[in-house]
């Protein structure tokens, strides 16, 4: 059995927990999230505990026990603090701007890129170079994050592109001048 899946999750005063055979639905300040279960991995409330165990008779899923453990208890802080990605845009003329549930980004290309923000997603825009990405579901609040970053990833010449805030970036050395002879 995983050392991580063993250790029970403390549910916070203010969240609701429904639980039945086949999945888990957390219900707080921020929202409803829900995540199924993979056959053979169930969940049980005692008080304020909740604990991931195996069904007797799946010991051959026990790879899954750990990961199911941390998919609840992501779900229980999503619903209570939530997720934060920051992303930064280092360029001349990079910049970004909110327009109604879509990001409007202009990276040196010849055409403005709009990406649709996702539902339960928030994004913020601050000085146009910094975007913070908000939301309940981590997956989710990554996966946006990844989007974006992928429309101009950094390069490694300059460093331009979009990358996570405190991101390092190893900066390689370009062509070196030919030597006269």
């Amino acid at each position: 059995m995983s050392r991580k899946g063993k250790l029970p999750i403390t549910v916070p005063k203010n969240v609701e927990v429904k639980l039945s055979a086949t999945e888990i639905s957390v219900k707080g300040p921020k929202g409803t999230l829900h995540q199924n279960f993979l056959e053979g991995i169930r969940a049980q409330q005692e008080g304020d505990q909740l604990t991931v165990f195996i069904v007797e008779g799946h010991e051959g899923i026990g790879n899954f026990h750990g990961l199911y453990r941390s998919l609840i208890h992501n779900l229980i802080i999503g619903v209570t603090e939530g997720f934060e990605k920051k992303l930064e845009m280092i360029g001349v003329g990079y910049r970004a701007a909110l327009q109604g549930r879509s990001l409007d980004l202009q990276l040196g290309f010849s055409h403005p890129t709009k990406l649709t923000i996702p539902e339960g997603i928030q994004v913020a825009v601050e000085k146009s170079t910094q975007i913070s990405i908000k939301g309940a579901n981590k997956q989710e609040v990554g996966q946006f994050a990844a989007t974006v970053r992928a429309q101009r990833p950094p390069e490694v010449y300059q460093g331009k592109g979009i990358r996570y805030a405190g991101e390092y970036v190893r900066k390689k050395a370009g062509k070196a001048a030919a030597s006269k002879k």
